[in-house]
């Protein structure tokens, strides 16, 4: 597994915790190492939401479908 998906998964994890900022940390850092990456932005789009920064997390989402239009897990 590479440090991306290991930074995914903790991230997953985290979330279904309810631990927010830190899945968010864990996508952030995932996204340093890969900015095409449709699902990261979704992911990072996910925990934005969570915790209220819903502005964000809707840039995050766009970009999601920007990079990949028939993004269908798109949040």
């Amino acid at each position: 597994m590479g440090k991306i998906d290991e930074l995914v998964e903790k991230g997953k994890r985290l979330l279904e915790d309810t631990k927010f900022e830190e899945a968010l940390s864990c996508f952030e850092q995932a996204l340093l190492l890969d900015q095409n990456n449709p699902d990261l932005w979704n992911h990072k789009g996910i925990a934005l939401r969570s915790i209220g920064r819903y502005s964000e997390a809707l840039e995050c989402f766009n970009r999601s479908l920007e990079l990949d239009p028939r993004d269908t897990t798109a949040s």
